[in-house]
């Protein structure tokens, strides 16, 4: 079995205009709506905020994602954060 760090070895993050962003080393999209989008990257969880959120392409195999709409905020959650249910997170 690969290793998601040697699969995906570096994470980054481009934002163009609060419009379009491109993230590499994304491992799951945990949730998603159009205010909202929870994804789960090889250095921990992103949340990413904001209106008419849109992911208009999603790669898996290569750890890719593109999301378009207005981007509010993007905020980091801890890998071991991330990787707790929501039952666990409500009833700590």
């Amino acid at each position: 079995m690969v290793d998601d760090k040697q699969k995906f070895p570096n994470q980054n993050i481009i934002l163009e205009d609060r419009n379009e962003m491109n993230i590499t080393g994304v491992e799951n999209v945990d949730s998603y709506n159009d205010d909202t989008i929870v994804l789960r990257t090889i250095k921990g969880g992103i949340n990413i905020k904001g209106e008419e959120l849109n992911i208009s392409k999603l790669n898996i195999d290569n750890g890719s994602v593109k999301i378009s709409g207005l981007i509010n905020s993007l905020t980091y959650i801890s890998k071991e954060g991330s990787s707790k249910s929501l039952m666990e997170r409500l009833f700590k």
